[in-house]
């Protein structure tokens, strides 16, 4: 691997993600690149604009499926019943709003809630669990500034977005604001595998064959070499435990799967 490539160790880098750093110096990291707030924006617009209507698809094909099994996991742990309000904050194509659907029945109110309109036609056209995506409230807003009023949901949760959010506590709090109390919490996103053997594995197929791969199928080297970019310099899970609880979360614990490529962080909105 390239020397420049970012790697775990990168603390300083990681702390540059959080709010009070981007605030100052009005730049946030977007992979190695270190860009403007609005240029960030813009970047991961044009991103999800170019790999919406096979996004889908790359997820299954670079997780070899298995993000399948981590947002089921994610969502049994929620624990959903039926007749409960759940919002899905940068939901995409849908992946959890389904696996919500299924859990609680037809008696569940589900919002799916995204910037990128490209992201959300192209999950509520797919044939598969069509009858569930029928039932699901689509709207297009920016996580930074949710557009509902305060407690209104009995669970949030937010799978594999929080790294290309640029205000991350600023979205949190949003989060945190429009649940009720004592509602739950779930954030799903990458972060570092345990076993030093496995992380060099890891590294191998994130910098090479994962650009790869993204070139020969959609021609998207570039998307794809700042995914793995973007993983390394993310919070690891004790700090993003510590950014929830900051903003007004309780009983926040975490979970690793798969050796810690996925963390499921959980908690409850504080009475």
């Amino acid at each position: 691997m390239s020397l420049n490539l970012p790697t775990w160790s990168e603390e300083k880098k990681r702390k540059e993600q959080l709010d009070d750093v981007v605030f100052l110096k009005r730049q946030a990291r977007f992979g190695s690149e270190e860009l403007s707030e609005q240029e960030k924006a813009d970047r991961v617009r044009r991103h999800f604009d170019s790999v919406a209507h096979k996004y889908d698809m790359m997820n299954t094909v670079l997780s070899l499926g298995i993000h399948y099994l981590w947002k089921k996991a994610a969502i049994t742990r929620l624990g959903l019943k039926s007749g409960e309000r759940v919002l899905d904050v940068c939901g995409g194509t849908g992946d959890l709003s389904v696996m919500a659907g299924k859990a609680m029945g037809r008696s569940g109110n589900i919002v799916l809630y995204d910037i990128n309109r490209d992201m959300i036609n192209a999950g509520r056209m797919k044939r598969t669990n069509a009858d569930i995506r029928r039932d699901i409230h689509y709207v297009q807003g920016d996580a930074e500034r949710i557009s509902f009023p305060d407690d209104t949901f009995d669970v949030v949760m937010i799978g594999f977005a929080v790294r290309n959010i640029t205000h991350m506590k600023q979205a949190f709090s949003e989060m945190c604001r429009v649940l009720k109390p004592g509602g739950r919490f779930l954030c799903l996103e990458f972060s570092k595998p345990v076993w030093p053997w496995f992380r060099c594995l890891y590294d191998v197929y994130s910098f090479h064959i994962m650009p790869l791969l993204g070139d020969l199928m959609m021609g998207e080297r570039k998307a794809y070499t700042c995914l793995p970019e973007t993983i390394r310099l993310f919070l690891m899970p004790d700090e993003l435990r510590d950014v929830l609880t900051s903003v007004g979360f309780s009983e926040v614990i975490y979970e690793r799967m798969t050796n810690g490529i996925a963390v499921a962080h959980t908690g409850t909105k504080r009475p």
